[in-house]
C-alpha cells in the first residue's frame, strides 16, 4: 500500500496547462449536502480550491434543503432519511429516482475524473459507481475501532463496486488501515485539508469571555458519546479545584435537546463558568478559537482524522486531546499538543492543569502548531489529490489496451 506523507505542491508543467491532463472533476457525496460534518466539509473546500485553480467542478449529492442553492452542486434527491452508526448518525438518499439523476449527469457532463467520497455508503455512491466511465477515485474518510459482522458480509457483496476504482485514498492511517482489513490493495494517503489563512488570521474574541480573569477552555463539536464531552466534563470538575481561574466553553452542531443531560450534571455538581453555547457559523467559530487559551478534544474513539484539532492548531492554540489513531497521526504529543489516554478524566485535567499554569508552555506548543496546520491547507492538500488524478488518468490511458485495472 502506498503513502503519500505531506501534501507537496506540483511543480510540473504538461501540454495541457498547470494542472496537467484534468479539466472536469465530479465529486459524489455520499450524506445529506444540506448538513454540515467532516466528509461534506472535505467536498465543498476541495471543490471551491478546483473552481479557483480554474477546474471544472461540479458536487453531486443527495440535498433536502430546498433553500440551499450551491452553484455547483447537481441534486440527485432531496429525500434522506436518517441512520444511526457507531455513535453518530447521518442522512443519506436511497431514492430510486436519484439513480436516474445520477446515472444522466455523468452521461451528459463527461468528466474526466469522478472522485467518490466514502464510496461503499449507499445509494448515491454505488450509483455514480455503476454508470461511470471516467477515471473513478475513492476516499475513504472513515475509522471503526471495533470490527461489525455486517462489514464482514458487506465487503463481499460491495467487492464489484470496489474493483471498480481506479485509485484509492485514506484520509489518515487509521482510515487506510480500517478499509484494508476489508478491501486490501493500494491505498495513497492525502488527509483533510483546512482553510488554514482563515483561521490563522486574527479574530476579535468573544467580548464575554475575553476580560483575562480566567483561561478559556473550548470544546467544538457535537454531544454525540464518541465526542467525550461528559470525561471533559468530569475533567473540568476536577480542574476548577485545582486551577479555579478557568471556564468551560462549549460551542458546536447540538440543540437544547441534546446539551440537556449535561447542563443537568452541571447543575447538580454545581460547576460554575460553563456555557454550552450550542451552533455558531464560521466567522464566529473562528472568534472562538481567538477567544480560546486551551482547544480540547476528549474523543474516545472512531476518529479518522482531526479538524477541531488542525483548526486550532492554525489559530495557534495548544489542543490537549485524547491519544487516538485519527488523532495521533494530527498531533504528536509534547510538540504540537498534549495527547492524554481517552475516557480518563484525571489524565486530562492534569494536562488542563497544566497548560493553565504555564503560559510559555501554552505559547511554544500554540506555536509548534500553528506551523503543523500550515501542511494542512487546501491548496496544498487539493494539489496533491490532483497530481494524483493525473498519475492515475495516464496509468488508465497506458493500460486500456491491455484490460487491467490498476487496483
Amino acid at each position: 500500500m502506498a503513502t503519500l506523507g505531506q501534501p507537496q505542491e506540483l511543480t510540473r508543467e504538461s501540454p495541457q496547462g498547470a494542472y496537467g491532463r484534468v479539466r472536469k472533476v465530479a465529486l459524489i457525496a455520499p450524506y445529506d449536502y444540506a448538513y454540515r460534518g467532516g466528509v461534506n466539509t472535505h467536498i465543498m473546500s476541495l471543490a471551491r480550491a478546483y473552481k479557483e485553480m480554474g477546474l471544472s467542478v461540479r458536487v453531486i449529492a443527495a440535498c433536502s434543503s430546498q433553500t440551499r442553492r450551491e452553484e455547483l452542486l447537481i441534486n440527485a434527491s432531496a429525500s434522506t432519511i436518517r441512520i444511526k452508526h457507531g455513535g453518530t448518525s447521518a442522512y443519506i438518499s436511497i431514492s430510486p429516482r436519484a439513480y436516474t439523476r445520477v446515472r444522466d449527469a455523468l452521461r451528459r457532463e463527461n468528466f474526466d475524473v469522478v472522485h467518490l467520497h466514502e464510496p461503499l455508503t449507499p445509494a448515491i455512491p454505488f450509483y455514480a459507481l455503476l454508470h461511470s466511465r471516467a477515471v473513478n477515485v475513492g476516499t475513504f474518510h472513515a475509522y471503526k475501532e471495533s470490527t461489525f459482522l455486517s462489514f464482514y458480509q458487506a465487503a463481499v457483496a460491495l467487492r464489484p463496486l470496489m474493483e471498480r476504482l481506479d485509485g484509492r485514498i485514506a484520509v489518515s492511517p487509521a482510515a487506510r488501515d480500517y478499509v484494508a482489513r476489508f478491501f486490501p490493495g493500494e491505498y495513497v494517503i492525502i488527509p483533510n485539508g483546512i482553510d488554514y489563512d482563515f483561521y490563522a488570521t486574527p479574530a476579535p474574541p468573544i467580548a464575554r469571555f475575553a476580560d483575562g480573569s480566567k483561561a478559556n477552555l473550548l470544546f467544538v463539536g457535537r454531544l454525540d458519546k464518541r465526542k467525550g464531552f461528559r470525561y471533559l466534563l468530569e475533567a473540568y470538575e476536577l480542574t476548577k479545584r485545582a486551577c479555579p481561574e478557568v471556564r468551560l466553553i462549549a460551542v458546536g452542531a447540538f440543540k437544547h435537546d441534546e446539551a440537556q443531560p449535561y447542563l443537568e450534571f452541571v447543575e447538580k455538581h454545581r460547576l460554575p463558568d460553563v456555557h454550552l453555547i450550542g451552533y455558531v457559523g464560521d466567522e464566529e467559530l473562528r472568534r472562538y478559537y481567538h477567544t480560546a487559551d486551551i482547544v480540547c478534544a476528549p474523543s474516545t474513539g472512531d476518529e479518522s482524522f482531526g479538524y477541531v484539532l488542525i483548526e486550532a492548531m492554525a489559530a495557534g492554540k495548544p489542543v490537549v486531546a485524547s491519544d487516538i489513531p485519527g488523532y495521533r497521526y494530527v498531533l504528536e504529543d509534547g510538540l504540537w499538543g498534549v495527547l492524554v489516554p481517552p475516557g480518563d478524566p484525571e489524565a486530562l485535567a492534569a494536562a488542563i492543569c497544566r497548560l493553565v499554569r504555564e503560559p510559555s508552555y501554552r505559547l511554544a506548543l500554540g506555536e509548534a502548531g500553528r506551523a503543523r496546520a500550515a501542511q494542512f491547507a487546501w491548496k496544498r492538500v487539493a494539489l496533491a489529490i490532483l497530481d494524483y488524478y493525473n498519475e492515475l488518468l495516464q496509468r488508465k490511458q497506458a493500460q486500456e489496451a491491455s484490460g487491467t485495472r490498476i487496483c
